[in-house]
């Protein structure tokens, strides 16, 4: 998991905590990940740190398995691409396909899926693909799911990285030592036709400004409002 950003456009709700533990409805990214990730059946969680480490790692520390938890702490900067690469070296199972989520997001939707989708296509990493008119980063993609293009300039059908992905453990390799893997390791994979998408429709956005905190704030509450209605 990708947490060692300065979260600068969620300012000021980070100047004295990461931008992983910015609260929503009381409770941290950080905390809403874990449990997302322990509900799909996810062991082992490494989580790579940097911009105020200290708060993750002592949260870490008190919080109770599952998942098994641990932070990769970057004594400098070293980018997406960087971070995934450290905190992957760090993993307990060699050899075995390997989740990685950007800690800026919030979505409930099954990693069970995306394994089976992922093997299914012998693809050297599967991107997640959030639901159509959300803002992101777009990406488009052939009628066998391929991704063709990462930031298509014509429309397509208007989907955007949902920034949760599935790599083989050979990605590890490809990723850079510092850098972003966005401007070498995701490009490489498009025009190798390696990088498949997988297309999700449960709720996601990404937590990247204070008014996003607020939206997602709102549209949880009326999530329970129409669950308890619905109860009723």
């Amino acid at each position: 998991m990708l947490a060692g950003g300065r979260g600068n456009r969620l300012l000021p709700l980070t100047l004295e905590r990461p931008k992983a533990m910015v609260e929503v409805h009381g409770v941290p990214i950080l905390r809403h990940q874990l449990d997302w990730l322990a509900g799909c059946g996810v062991e082992h969680v490494v989580v790579s740190a940097g911009h105020l480490a200290e708060g993750i790692v002592s949260y870490l520390d008190s919080r109770p398995s599952p998942p098994r938890t641990e932070a990769v702490i970057e004594q400098r900067p070293l980018g997406r691409g960087g971070g995934l690469r450290r905190a992957a070296r760090a993993l307990p199972y060699p050899g075995e396909p390997w989740f990685a989520v950007y800690g800026d997001i919030w979505t409930c939707f099954c990693l069970c899926g995306m394994r089976a989708h992922h093997l299914r296509g012998d693809v050297a990493a599967t991107v997640a693909l959030a639901g159509r008119g959300l803002p992101g980063s777009a990406v488009a993609y052939d009628e066998l799911g391929r991704v063709t293009d990462l930031a298509p300039s014509a429309p397509g059908p208007g989907r955007v990285n949902a920034g949760v992905y599935l790599f083989t453990w050979q990605v590890i390799s490809l990723l850079p030592e510092e850098g972003d893997h966005a401007d070498s390791t995701l490009p490489r994979l498009v025009g190798a036709r390696q990088l498949a998408g997988y297309a999700i429709d449960a709720p996601w956005q990404a937590v990247n400004t204070p008014a996003d905190v607020t939206r997602l704030e709102r549209e949880l509450a009326d999530r329970r409002a129409t669950r308890q209605t619905v109860a009723e």
